[in-house]
């Protein structure tokens, strides 16, 4: 009687997920291949640091967010698309919305995380997050409504001084130009308070130069269909407003916390091998992994971090399959990129401090390295190369 092969779930199409599975598949099996499922809500995958390039039609969605079915042609990897409503530790199984379960040998966790709404009364009703596809077009209907309106000035509110903040004020300047009325509403005395000092000087006159208002050192009250009430100093005062973005926090997924799994900060505890402690058979990488590396350095939750990950718990999972030596991850900074409007951006890391089209430029040629499968790399480069030609045509 033939074994049945071992099946390797993957929970999560992002950057975790996602290269994870492309690692698998790239493996060399000397017996029998498993089989690897990789399980997402969307039918997309979502090259989410270019995601502000959809509100200023920089770039187009199939760019940004080509479909599994076609990243997965050719690779063996089955793709389901549903959404995760629970997972038995214990029978190693995963249980879908729609009733079906899937059986796992290997369980790699990469949900990512959702944003938190919840946070204020009325951000649930009337703020837009901008974490999904799905996200940028809730957010993209609103705006054309608005600027097809009457109205003199656009007034939005992005609440979050972070990279996600920052990045969104510049973009939507860029695009509202003189209809514009930006402020920017952070907690602490600075934005960008984690990022390199270049950076933040370079966010600083970007934000200045179009114009956006900071509001430091203020807490948001409440948000009404068409005011956000904020507190600086004890005083709270309502202003008008007819958008609120919301870009604070990131919190992992009801199905993940409820899981009878080692947490701390609501994220699962890891070993530096990526695996969940007590549990060798389940890896978490990205957004929902509370991470220390070979080095014992926290690891940040970013793309780039789950981008490296990604590698190591493909390896890690053939490893344990095949019985080879597991590898501790080791994190490397790489640097931080940021776009601050259209044609503008600013880039630090390996000994290089970029800013303006230069930086514009080494980002987007640093992603399109990074995007995945050669065919999509080529299709993509191959259209930012022939764009502007196409565009002096028409």
């Amino acid at each position: 009687m033939t074994q049945q092969p071992a099946r390797i779930c993957i929970l999560g199409g992002g950057f975790g997920g996602l290269y994870t599975a492309l690692r698998l598949s790239q493996l060399p099996w000397k017996s029998q291949k498993p089989e690897i499922v990789l399980v997402d809500q969307s039918d997309r995958f979502l090259f989410s640091p270019l995601l502000y390039e959809l509100l200023t039609g920089e770039l187009q969605t199939w760019e940004i967010a080509p479909p599994f079915s076609e990243i997965f042609a050719g690779t063996g990897i089955r793709f389901y698309q549903g959404t995760v409503t629970g997972i038995n530790i214990d029978e190693q199984r995963v249980h879908l919305q729609e009733g079906s379960e899937i059986p796992y040998d290997r369980l790699v966790l990469a949900l990512g995380g959702e944003t938190p709404l919840d946070m204020v009364p009325g951000a649930t009703s009337y703020a837009f997050p901008f974490r999904t596809i799905d996200d940028a077009y809730h957010l993209e209907a609103r705006l054309r409504l608005l600027e097809e309106s009457p109205v003199d000035k656009i007034r939005v509110a992005i609440v979050g001084g972070g990279y996600c903040g920052v990045e969104l004020a510049c973009k939507l300047a860029d695009r509202l130009q003189n209809r514009a009325r930006i402020r920017l509403i952070e907690m602490t005395d600075q934005v960008l308070r984690t990022s390199p000092e270049y950076n933040r000087i370079a966010a600083s006159n970007a934000l200045d130069a179009r114009g956006i208002w900071i509001d430091l050192e203020t807490k948001v009250q409440e948000i009404e269909p068409q005011a956000i009430a904020l507190e600086y100093k004890n005083q709270v005062d309502t202003i008008p407003v007819d958008i609120v973005i919301w870009t604070v926090g990131t919190r992992v997924s009801p199905v993940v916390r409820s899981l009878a799994l080692k947490q701390q900060h609501g994220k699962l505890t890891t070993t530096s091998t990526l695996q969940v402690v007590d549990h060798p058979e389940i890896f978490a990488l990205g957004d929902l992994a509370d991470c220390r590396d070979a080095e014992g350095q926290q690891v940040p939750s970013t793309a780039q971090a789950a981008f490296q990950q990604a590698d190591y718990v493909g390896w890690n999972v053939w490893a344990s399959l095949t019985e080879r030596p597991l590898l501790p991850f080791r994190y490397q900074h790489l640097g931080e990129m940021m776009t601050l409007g259209t044609d503008n951006a600013t880039f630090t890391g390996l000994g290089i401090k970029l800013d303006g089209p230069l930086a514009y430029v080494a980002r987007r040629l640093a992603y399109l390295y990074r995007m995945p499968t050669l065919g999509h790399k080529l299709k993509v480069g191959i259209n930012w190369i022939t764009s502007p030609f196409t565009e002096l045509a028409e």
